[in-house]
């Protein structure tokens, strides 16, 4: 769930783990319902089997790291299918915590902290993994450590899980559907390119310091090539090259290209160092601002932000054949 500071989205995951009470409506999980205004309905948080992580861990400060973990255990609870095993290193591998098992939770860094709370909401074995923030009080160095855990997180324990977030690179790093919350209202759901390419989604994320207009492509990687210190990515309209990112071959990574970084060509150039020239098709031209916003279909969606002037002199217009022009360093892949 993507929105800016305020939109709604914690009331959301307070009310599906039953830590609020609707005033009417309905929450159901995986066929099982767990409130109903109309039929009296209203599971306990206890009995509905969801794990919630939130932005400041609130682990048992007067409790080791073991025994934390421990209080998650013996919240477990089997589900319909019978009872799951579930020990302490079915979490402290995986999480990479075990030489934190002694310590308290004054010891240990915010990132230590948010390892400690996934792993003690997996040991109560949830059906549904909540996560409000988490990597909202972390700094850059800190999330860059846990974003490669949360990215295996639900592969790793077979849990599917929900997470709050208002910044772009976690959503395009993490989601496989998005839902967009805005003033206690959700404005569209669907995959995450479906929704991060609309207007209103970019609108949101550029309150917080993002680019106003950006496009949103998911892509494979095609190879790396060492000696250019590159990676060739292919996507639906052909392949862009990036500065080398990690990953292997046939691996997904979504890039976000700013609609400012794209430059329009009539013909392929010819002695400039951009690497990146796309063939596409004017879709449409829109006047924000003074500044024309140029959506392209260049086997994905793809848009551009140009003067007037220069939208005057390329003559652009809807149909029209074009190439759009990226700066591999202008790329950021997820």
């Amino acid at each position: 769930m993507f929105g800016r500071s305020g939109a709604g989205k914690s009331s959301i995951i307070a009310a599906i783990a039953g830590l609020v009470k609707p005033d009417s409506g309905r929450v159901i999980l995986d066929g099982h319902p767990l409130f109903d205004s109309a039929h009296g309905m209203n599971l306990p948080p206890w009995r509905r089997r969801v794990g919630v992580v939130f932005q400041d861990a609130r682990l048992f400060p007067h409790m080791s790291v073991r025994t934390n973990l421990l209080y998650g255990l013996r919240r477990h609870r089997s589900g319909p299918g019978g009872a799951k095993t579930l020990t302490l290193d079915t979490v402290v591998e995986p999480l990479g915590i075990g030489a934190l098992l002694e310590r308290r939770p004054a010891t240990l860094s915010g990132g230590e902290k948010q390892r400690v709370a996934i792993g003690r909401a997996v040991l109560a074995n949830p059906r549904l993994l909540m996560m409000d923030e988490p990597l909202a009080s972390l700094d850059g160095e800190r999330k860059a450590e846990l974003l490669p855990l949360l990215e295996r997180l639900s592969r790793t324990f077979a849990i599917p899980i929900v997470y709050v977030s208002h910044a772009v690179d976690e959503v395009l790093r993490l989601a496989d559907r998005l839902v967009l919350i805005d003033a206690g209202k959700t404005i569209a759901a669907g995959t995450v390119e479906e929704v991060a390419n609309r207007p209103d989604f970019a609108q949101i994320a550029a309150r917080d310091g993002g680019p106003e207009t950006f496009s949103v492509i998911s892509a494979t990687i095609g190879g790396h090539d060492e000696a250019a210190f590159q990676t060739r990515l292919d996507f639906a309209g052909g392949s862009l090259t990036v500065p080398r990112i990690a990953g292997g071959p046939g691996e997904r990574v979504r890039l976000r290209i700013a609609a400012s970084e794209v430059m329009l060509a009539l013909a392929p150039p010819t002695g400039l160092s951009v690497r990146n020239a796309i063939a596409a098709r004017v879709v449409a031209l829109d006047d924000v601002r003074g500044l024309i916003d140029v959506t392209l279909d260049a086997g994905v969606p793809l848009r551009a932000r140009i003067t007037r002037a220069a939208r005057a002199e390329l003559q652009l217009a809807p149909g029209m054949s074009i190439y759009a022009l990226i700066k591999s360093a202008a790329l950021t892949a997820h």
